[in-house]
């Protein structure tokens, strides 16, 4: 792909790169988005990311690293919703993004999409402009329907739209082999048109840490078994099972502390998150109350010490499309217990980086972790293993590499290409 063909936009309607992380809306994909652009900036594209405008004072056009815009595009009111009710508005997103591509002359090469809707406003722009796109769909509406049933509050349509733009879409990346099963199974996506390529880790984050020096930046215990779970406090991501785990353990030796990070905010409060009263109902019912430790949200550059300071890090969702948190842990040299569920069970190696267990099953985490807790040299083993693992096949500069091949493996089907490779130039 020649240079001046690396122009290209990304559409991330609900998850902005530079939103904080740890909210109800806020995770992975505005981790992958980020990261995959700057990345990509890195090989020579020119990325813009279009992302809905939250705030009225949001600039149009932020110059946020070299090689990577983010543009905030006007898509209802300018704050922040959640992400199950924005789908009405992205008739307007679509009008809006193709008004700023022509009004700034842009040539975008090809669109990459993030999640349903931002597919649904790449299929308005390639029938308008013609713009090739590829979709990274993060998660499945068909999937969500089978683990939440009634508490899934997206929109009917949401499963239409998906259909359409598997249909529509030029390429579709899969996270894991499981998401591409599901594609598969569940929307008759042609295999011909799925690539699996996975998230990825940054190894300027996310490194080993001497343990001791971790816990004391942290302010966590020095001779104690740290366990830790990370992320955003949904319902889905299964931090009841943990408690209830821990209320289950057997071990007798050193106290065990299971600390939680994540949250709307710094400091949480049961009477204005309800998420957190919930699982603080059920830290009481398991008579744990003096063995865990909410922190409340974090800045990304603190943890890295949360996870250099965990013995192990657990993460038992019902599902996960992939799941960051376990490739940031491994990269901390920090082993994992996670569920036998999609990308989790395709990045944590069984008995090698850490070890899968059911969601939903407090009994055999209990079990596991009696098991390996106080053995210090089957967790070193694993940590090892964890950072040898991620730093040959998780990192965001090998999906960039990924991503960029399949890029380049588009160009057969955009029909109108900025320039004429010159001969040298299409051999590489």
């Amino acid at each position: 792909m020649n240079t001046q063909q690396k122009r290209i936009a990304f559409i991330s309607e609900h998850a902005s790169p530079l939103a904080s992380l740890g909210g109800v809306d806020t995770g992975g994909q505005n981790v992958y988005v980020a990261q995959l652009a700057k990345h990509l900036a890195s090989q020579g594209y020119q990325v813009d990311v279009f992302t809905r405008r939250e705030k009225e004072d949001a600039p149009e056009i932020v110059n946020w690293v070299r090689g990577v815009r983010v543009i905030n595009v006007t898509a209802g009111p300018a704050q922040i919703i959640i992400k199950e009710d924005i789908l009405q508005y992205m008739d307007d997103f679509r009008d809006n993004m193709i008004a700023f591509i022509i009004d700034q002359q842009l040539h975008y090469t090809l669109v990459h999409a993030n999640f349903f809707m931002s597919a649904l406003v790449a299929m308005g722009i390639k029938k308008e402009l013609d713009i090739p796109f590829a979709v990274t769909f993060h998660a499945l509406g068909h999937v969500r329907r089978i683990h939440q049933a009634e508490a899934d509050k997206f929109p009917a349509e949401r499963l239409l739209i998906e259909e359409l733009a598997v249909q529509q879409a030029d390429r579709i990346i899969a996270e894991c082999p499981q998401d591409k099963e599901d594609l598969i199974n569940y929307y008759n996506a042609p295999e011909d048109k799925i690539t699996i390529i996975p998230c990825g880790f940054s190894s300027s984050e996310f490194y080993p840490i001497d343990k001791e020096c971790a816990r004391k930046i942290t302010g966590l215990p020095q001779n104690e078994h740290i366990l830790l779970q990370l992320g955003r406090m949904v319902p889905r991501k299964g931090i009841d099972n943990v408690i209830r785990a821990l209320g289950k353990m057997k071990h007798t030796g050193k106290p065990v502390k299971l600390v939680v990070v994540g949250g709307e905010c710094e400091e949480l409060e049961e009477e204005t998150c309800p998420e957190f009263a919930r699982l603080m109902d059920v830290v009481r019912q398991n008579g744990v109350e003096g063995s865990v430790i909410f922190t409340g949200r974090k800045d990304r550059s603190e943890l890295k010490y949360y996870y250099a300071a965990a013995d192990v890090f657990i993460t038992t969702p019902w599902y996960e499309p992939f799941g960051i948190t376990p490739l940031e842990a491994m990269a901390c040299g920090t082993p994992v217990i996670g569920s036998n569920v999609g990308g989790i069970k395709y990045s944590v190696a069984d008995g090698e980086t850490g070890w899968l267990v059911p969601p939903h099953d407090p009994e055999a985490l209990a079990d596991k972790l009696d098991e390996v807790i106080g053995d210090g040299v089957e967790l070193y083993r694993a940590g090892d293993n964890a950072i040898k693992r991620v730093n040959e096949h998780f990192t965001w500069a090998e999906v960039a590499r990924q991503v960029h091949l399949l890029y380049r493996n588009m160009q057969p089907v955009i029909a109108r290409p900025l320039v004429t490779l010159s001969s040298n130039e299409q051999a590489a």
